[in-house]
């Protein structure tokens, strides 16, 4: 069941790097060695960044503070969602152009690995599904699934996207936003603990009764 998870909220994603990373999608040769490193790299920074989250989260859980980090989580995501602001890593434009000047054959892997840090409210959000695994593996194992949710539709982007039109992005870039929000909305509520049956159920505080939710 997590896997079905991780794989359609991938494909979800896939629909938001359409709208945002369609250039950049489209800019990486066709050829199979060059996508499969692309993608390989890619994924493999969200491997690493789910193990982390995994760690992240089952420090919070111990410690008994879950509601309290559930609602900030699901703040930070409507503070990403609707600020004024983009969110950049500096030196990251930098990287990429000149690992695009780079004759080398794995260059298109590390770009990968480039795609993987840049800032995202999708994968942010896959993060966060992440962090409420038990073992920093399985939330690896999530994001893997994830990035893996995320391949077919980035492939046709790869060999068609060049019929899709900038309209079609535009409509992508201002539906998955309201997505992503609502997760927020229901992070919020979860942590809130008001008694709404599988949205906000009461959780019992304290670090020896924190759930495990898997």
């Amino acid at each position: 069941m997590w896997i079905f998870s991780a794989l359609a909220l991938g494909l979800l994603s896939s629909l938001h790097c359409v709208g945002m990373c369609g250039p950049l999608v489209l800019s990486v040769a066709r050829g199979r060695a060059e996508l499969a490193g692309y993608h390989a790299g890619r994924i493999g920074v969200y491997s690493v960044m789910g193990l982390f989250a995994g760690l992240l989260g089952r420090s919070v859980r111990l410690a008994g503070f879950q509601q309290v980090f559930s609602v900030c989580l699901g703040v930070a995501i409507l503070v990403v969602v609707f600020g004024p602001w983009k969110l950049r890593l500096p030196g990251l434009s930098a990287l990429v152009g000149r690992l695009w000047k780079s004759e080398s054959r794995v260059k298109f892997l590390f770009l990968g690995m480039a795609n993987g840090l840049l800032p995202c409210g999708m994968v942010y959000l896959a993060l966060a599904a992440a962090m409420s695994w038990s073992a920093g593996w399985d939330a690896a194992g999530f994001m893997v699934f994830f990035g893996l949710g995320t391949l077919p539709l980035l492939l046709v982007v790869s060999y068609f996207g060049r019929y899709i039109g900038v309209s079609l992005r535009g409509r992508l870039r201002k539906v998955l936003p309201v997505v992503v929000a609502s997760v927020g909305v229901l992070l919020i509520l979860r942590g809130l603990g008001i008694g709404i049956p599988f949205v906000s159920p009461v959780l019992p505080a304290g670090p020896r009764e924190a759930i495990l939710c898997h």
